[in-house]
């Protein structure tokens, strides 16, 4: 876990770099996708391994990570020594509305399993379950791609604007930027693997449950990069940047990630499905949303904003670490 600190911290400087070079909104995209390329292929490995219920609480924990966590630790570090830091009211108010559809999306498939299992016997749920899983996959990875035509090509000039004369010239070649991200994503790959190898005897040495080391453990260590990167972007009162990094990241989970790891399940013939049986997940998630567009409706954060946003994943943390699964 340590060893992915300072690979974290290229990662950042890569992307910053790009920034330089492409403006903020590709440099926050590109910070969101090379995080989470880490963080997948730690839900692969342990999706392999045969734990599809520790990879739906990895899900969780990343989206309440990163719209709680992440966030409220940037907006704390960025709001040292300062009065209020402010963003782009319309980035946050896409971004809300983005969050708001992962939540129903996310919403239907256990709505849909508690209707099913109502009428049928719950073994007969399990093939309507993955079918509906499915479809749900595909619409998100359709409106994902939606939003980066709509953000990056036919409303540019709003979610993109031009760059800033002013600003720090790039140091890196565009080459270089790009080998230095792909280089640290790689080992912070090979780590996350080597985390995920270590962390079913350490949880069980521990006493720890799986879905906890799922919702909690793998979840920070797959989210290390982005949790750097916004906290380095806001000390640098760079908000809108750090809203697309940790809320980016959060929605990119549920509309990129989530629909990939059941595709791929699906084509592995081990098939998960995007049904969360602990409704406390459910609720987590939905805190997600609403604590997110409470904090961003103004266009300005403080450091009070921050200590509730940690304060609310400390919350969830403690009810996750008592809290006995629901096992089907």
């Amino acid at each position: 876990m340590l060893a992915i600190v300072p690979l974290a911290e290229w990662i950042r400087r890569g992307t910053e770099e790009l920034a330089k070079r492409a403006g903020a909104a590709i440099g926050g995209l590109l910070n969101v996708t090379f995080g989470n390329v880490a963080e997948l292929l730690l839900a692969l490995f342990v999706l392999a391994s045969g734990r599809a219920d520790v990879v739906k609480a990895q899900i969780t924990g990343s989206i309440v990570g990163n719209g709680l966590l992440g966030l409220g630790i940037a907006v704390l570090i960025g709001s040292w020594n300062r009065t209020r830091q402010t963003f782009d009211r319309e980035r946050a108010g896409l971004l809300s509305s983005l969050l708001a559809l992962s939540v129903i999306a996310l919403l239907v498939p256990a709505l849909f399993d508690y209707t099913e299992r109502a009428v049928m016997r719950p073994a007969d749920a399990v093939l309507p379950d993955e079918r509906v899983s499915l479809g749900v996959s595909v619409v998100l990875l359709l409106v994902y791609a939606a939003n980066l035509v709509y953000t990056l090509v036919t409303h540019r000039d709003v979610y993109a604007p031009a760059r800033d004369p002013d600003a720090p010239v790039a140091g890196w070649t565009l080459g270089t930027s790009l080998a230095v991200l792909g280089a640290a994503t790689a080992a912070t790959a090979l780590e996350a693997e080597l985390v995920a190898s270590a962390l079913a005897p350490t949880a069980a040495l521990l006493g720890l449950s799986p879905f906890f080391v799922g919702i909690v453990l793998l979840a920070i260590v797959g989210n290390a990069a982005e949790y750097a990167a916004a906290g380095w972007f806001a000390r640098r009162d760079r908000m809108t940047l750090v809203l697309g990094i940790t809320v980016g990241s959060t929605i990119q989970m549920a509309l990129v990630v989530a629909p990939i790891l059941v595709l791929v399940s699906w084509v592995a013939g081990r098939p998960m499905n995007l049904v969360f049986a602990n409704p406390l997940e459910l609720v987590a998630i939905a805190a997600v949303s609403f604590t997110v567009n409470a904090i961003a409706r103004d266009g300005a954060t403080t450091w009070f904003e921050g200590v509730l946003l940690v304060a609310v994943y400390a919350l969830f943390a403690l009810a996750f670490f008592f809290l006995t699964p629901q096992v089907r």
